[in-house]
């Protein structure tokens, strides 16, 4: 073997280090167009989180004020609701009012009994809608359904038992509207 056959001609390594370098830098540009386009997809995913964050958001904002609005129209078809039904009671006030217009005898007793079916009217209407009335007559007092206005000795009867009822009190289902104004025995002294 020749010492001939073992060189390689330098240009030839040249050209193969040359190569070898073109490898390298291609290398490093492909790693960096990566790296670009996984940023970029990085972004757009971003891009698109931002956007349905901000779609949900809008849609809990809607929701809220169609909720805000139907709370609205409940309470005001509620209340058209009780007016229409006390609508009836005012007519029949009204009538009660003609009538007494001819101050006879004979009137007088058709105003009086208007009146009562009025009240009736009234009663059943209120009853219908779940509004009742609070009469703790002779019951012993109750601060949570009853406001004692004064107390009064009275021996016939038990220390704090409600022994008159100025105005009746109203619950709605349960839940006061007004209490009762009383008055309440105490102890004789």
């Amino acid at each position: 073997m020749s010492s001939e056959n073992n060189d390689i001609p330098e240009n030839e390594v040249e050209a193969q280090v040359a190569q070898e370098g073109n490898g390298a830098e291609m290398e490093s540009v492909d790693v960096e167009t990566d790296e670009l386009s996984e940023v970029e997809a990085l972004q757009e995913e971003v891009a698109m989180a931002k956007d349905a964050a901000l779609r949900a958001q809008a849609d809990a904002i809607n929701a809220q004020r169609r909720a805000e609005l139907d709370v609205e129209k409940a309470r005001k078809f509620a209340l058209e609701r009780f007016a229409n039904d006390l609508l009836p009671v005012v007519d029949n006030l009204e009538r009660a009012l003609e009538a007494s217009a001819g101050s006879d005898a004979e009137g007088v007793a058709a105003v009086v009994e208007g009146v009562e079916l009025t009240l009736k009217s009234l009663v059943d209407v209120l009853a219908k809608n779940g509004i009742t009335p609070v009469d703790p007559h002779g019951e012993p007092f109750d601060p949570q359904v009853a406001q004692a206005m004064s107390m009064i000795e009275n021996p016939d009867v038990e220390p704090n038992t409600v022994i008159a009822v100025m105005q009746k009190g109203y619950l709605l289902k349960d839940r006061l509207l007004r209490p009762a104004m009383v008055m309440v025995s105490k102890a004789a002294s």
